[in-house]
């Protein structure tokens, strides 16, 4: 492997105690050198390093009886009548009280309906994301093949045992009831394949996780991307200009990697530099995402995708943050204006409904600190929780 981009997501909640819940849409990229460093000062007893390990393997062994789940696990059936599809409803969508059925429901932007609750899938497939994760991770740096058995356990489980399977398509997620059986939006609950595949490229050393085993998962991945690319739902999400249309970037990037098809990714990153000239405006700022009752975080949202996208190039060798755009922007100018918020320099003006959770946007501050030499950023975040940043920092 060249680089490995990793998703520090709940792992580092766990790793932490952190009491904040951090968006399951985060990353942070690890090279695969620095891995190797990190598990040989692992292996030396490094007192600094030692620390973060020891809570992930103390959160692995407490969660070595989660699960297994899968999509056979909700108690009503999709509109194809096969539980091997997946399904969630819209969760900004309510039942209209006009309306003695409740129907056709009505957005209510930035308001979640508790009913999506009713429809587990969407609950459950970001929980087997991360936990493959951390699993994956465990075995990486201790060597211990129980923590492959059970990342492999909850993958085959998910994507490849007969019984349990997800059939590679979302062709009911985000549905509405009374107004469409599914749609395009869905495949923002996808979006945590991308950690997903990221953990399971940590087992290729194990003897657990068998070349047979990969080439399953691969060969599901390549039928789901087959369907994301090619079906109607997909397309329309393709095209969708908002975040929307980034995080299917996002998603099919990080899966074209794992399949091993540069010439598709190169395709891919150049469509989301495309995406970034149009969406963000002469400030560094995205007029769409400004625009939503939770701007702050839709704002962090969309960056949290494009950072993605730069993070997974780095695995062909491309400069997503670095390649300017032809209106003469770039990937920075979006940092730029977002950053000064992020560190409570300036103040917020635009709509918020709910509060801004913060630790939503650690990984982008991270990220500047790393590589826009933000000499603030770590220093704000040991403020805002003085564990958290000294842990990740660590594990980089």
């Amino acid at each position: 492997m060249k680089k490995v981009s990793i998703t520090l997501l709940f792992t580092t909640i766990a790793l932490i105690g952190f009491s904040q819940v951090i968006s399951k849409s985060d990353m942070i990229t690890l090279d695969h050198k620095a891995l190797v460093i990190t598990k040989q000062k692992i292996e030396q007893k490094d007192k600094e390093m030692m620390l973060a390990y020891e809570h992930l393997i103390e959160v692995c062994n407490k969660n070595l009886n989660f699960g297994p789940f899968s999509v056979m696990d909700k108690k009503d059936f999709p509109p194809s009548g096969n539980k091997h599809d997946y399904m969630s409803i819209g969760p900004y969508w309510w039942p209209n009280p006009d309306s003695k059925t409740g129907l056709p429901y009505i957005r209510k932007d930035g308001q979640v309906n508790p009913e999506v609750r009713n429809y587990p899938d969407k609950e459950n497939m970001p929980r087997v994301c991360e936990k493959v994760y951390e699993f994956s991770l465990a075995y990486y740096l201790s060597g211990n093949e129980k923590y492959a058995q059970k990342a492999k356990e909850l993958v085959r489980t998910w994507f490849l045992d007969a019984a349990t399977k997800m059939n590679p398509n979302v062709n009911y997620g985000q549905a509405i009831k009374g107004v469409v059986e599914g749609r395009a939006e869905g495949l923002i609950d996808t979006r945590h394949f991308i950690f997903l595949l990221d953990g399971v490229q940590l087992l290729n050393n194990s003897k657990t996780w068998t070349v047979k085993d990969n080439n399953e998962l691969k060969s599901w991945f390549k039928a789901y991307y087959d369907w994301l690319d090619n079906s109607k739902i997909g397309i329309d999400e393709k095209e969708a200009g908002n975040n929307h249309g980034i995080w299917y970037d996002a998603q099919a990037l990080a899966i074209t990697n794992f399949l091993g098809d540069d010439a598709t990714s190169k395709k891919i990153i150049n469509r989301a530099l495309g995406r970034l000239k149009d969406q963000m405006d002469a400030k560094g700022a995205f007029p769409l995402e400004l625009a939503r009752t939770n701007s702050l975080h839709y704002s962090v949202f969309i960056m949290n995708a494009f950072e993605c996208i730069a993070q997974l190039s780095d695995n062909i060798n491309v400069d997503f943050r670095s390649a300017k755009l032809s209106n003469g922007k770039s990937f920075k100018d979006a940092y730029d204006f977002l950053l000064p918020y992020l560190l409570e320099e300036k103040v917020w003006t635009g709509p918020t409904l709910t509060h801004f959770n913060v630790g939503d946007a650690y990984p982008l501050l991270l990220s500047a600190s790393k590589h826009l030499q933000c000499v603030s950023c770590v220093p704000y975040m040991n403020k805002k929780s003085p564990d958290y940043p000294k842990m990740i920092i660590q594990l980089l």
